[in-house]
């Protein structure tokens, strides 16, 4: 009954704000079943490895989040401070907008698959008309798609047009996953056509037959160029993908791979065998994101039919990355024929002294330095741990290189101004 009439009631059970269920969901999840709240199997699985929200929930969402779960501490339910360990925050997709005027100061709102724009050369919108009946409607700008603005586009209507991988890379290659993605069918097709490149690599490559095995000691330059172009892209895609989130850089490397691949003009055995070995990269680095054609074209090289994801991730061969000479500008020109770097090296020195060097000596070392960790091919991670002297007529210096790999590094003298 109700306490204020004394008539017949029904007591309101749903009492609770929808961020108070928003909060704890994740701990539930881990003990299905269970009577109490959370049992002990919430730490088994507690703190979520990864936590993927949109910015929009950066404060409130987060800052319950954190204080339910240090509440389940305090009641020891659960025995973690933190709900979880890494936190990434997409930005939102936006797109054009518009509208036409109302008498009263109100807006209709129009999609943008109902209007047909107007762009100039440098593909800026000059105008827009609406395809019902070709009459002009008013460039809103770029904003959050919501309902409110009609400006959502139904992914569905790209999938049908071009194919779930396509609308999945452009997706992850238009934007970092922090930023806001701003939808552009162009875009889209742009992916569209890079797929259809990739397809095209590796249908002709097929069409040749099988391609015999890799033999490393045989390789001539070009193909050795191109192999280190292969196993450094794995290394990137695979450090872009599982530590950086970057998924936009790892598209870009790979798209330089095909790129290098396309210029890569050797049918002779080991030219093929190199081929095979990239292509297999790519389709296995691509997967992620691109399942379906990866799975088709990994079958056309050779494969039998089998889960990608069942196959081990490529690891980048840290003997594939050596670089003979390298040319650098300003040291050709103070007295230096070329840098050797050595991936392979130990980074190991006479002794690391490096009071017995004068400061050109020094300022020599650290330009290679700077020089090294600027390439296209760097992480930027580089360090000097010290200087020798070279095991030719050269100063040495020793460099930190990522993934515990060092880098020795030789400065070829073409005078005998660091001989012995």
């Amino acid at each position: 009954t109700c306490p204020d009439c004394g008539g017949a009631a029904e007591r309101e059970t749903d009492t609770f704000d929808t961020f108070m269920e928003s909060s704890w969901y994740y701990a539930r999840y881990t003990s299905p079943g269970a009577r109490d709240a959370v049992d002990k199997r919430g730490n088994y699985w507690l703190p979520v490895d990864q936590y993927i929200g949109g910015i929009e929930h950066a404060i409130l969402h987060l800052m319950y989040f954190r204080f339910y779960h240090k509440l389940l501490r305090d009641a020891r339910m659960v025995d973690s401070n933190e709900p979880a360990r890494n936190l990434l925050c997409q930005g939102m997709v936006i797109a054009e907008t518009y509208y036409r005027p109302n008498p009263d100061g109100s807006k209709d709102w129009i999609n943008p698959a109902d209007v047909e724009v107007q762009r100039d050369e440098r593909g800026r919108i000059t105008g827009a008309t609406l395809i019902a009946d070709g009459q002009p409607v008013v460039v809103g700008g770029t904003e959050k798609m919501s309902k409110s603005k009609n400006n959502g586009v139904d992914p569905q209507a790209m999938v049908d047009k071009y194919g779930a991988d396509t609308v999945r890379l452009f997706s992850m290659f238009a934007a970092p996953p922090e930023q806001s993605l701003e939808w552009n069918e162009a875009g889209v097709d742009g992916m569209a056509r890079f797929l259809r490149r990739l397809w095209a690599q590796v249908q002709k490559h097929a069409a040749d037959g099988a391609a015999p095995a890799l033999d490393v000691a045989a390789l001539d330059a070009n193909q050795k160029a191109l192999r280190r172009k292969t196993h450094e892209t794995i290394g990137k895609v695979g450090d872009d993908y599982g530590r950086r989130h970057s998924f936009n850089t790892a598209i870009a490397a790979v798209m330089e791979l095909m790129n290098a691949l396309a210029k890569f003009e050797d049918g002779s055995a080991q030219g093929r065998a190199v081929r095979q070995e990239a292509l297999q990269a790519i389709v296995l680095l691509l997967n992620p994101i691109t399942p379906h054609a990866s799975h088709a074209l990994w079958q056309v090289l050779g494969h039998g039919e089998t889960l990608l994801e069942d196959q081990p991730f490529p690891q980048a061969d840290a003997g594939a990355l050596v670089r003979d000479a390298l040319t650098h500008p300003y040291l050709a020109g103070h007295g230096y024929a070329c840098v050797r770097v050595d991936m392979r090296g130990n980074g190991d020195s006479d002794g690391l002294m490096l009071d017995e060097y004068s400061e050109q000596e020094l300022q020599d070392a650290d330009d290679v330095i700077a020089w090294l960790a600027a390439q296209p091919w760097s992480t930027g991670r580089v360090g000097m741990m010290g200087i020798s002297w070279g095991g030719f007529n050269g100063l040495q210096v020793a460099a930190r290189q990522p993934k515990g790999l060092d880098a020795v590094i030789t400065l070829c003298s073409t005078d005998d101004r660091y001989s012995d």
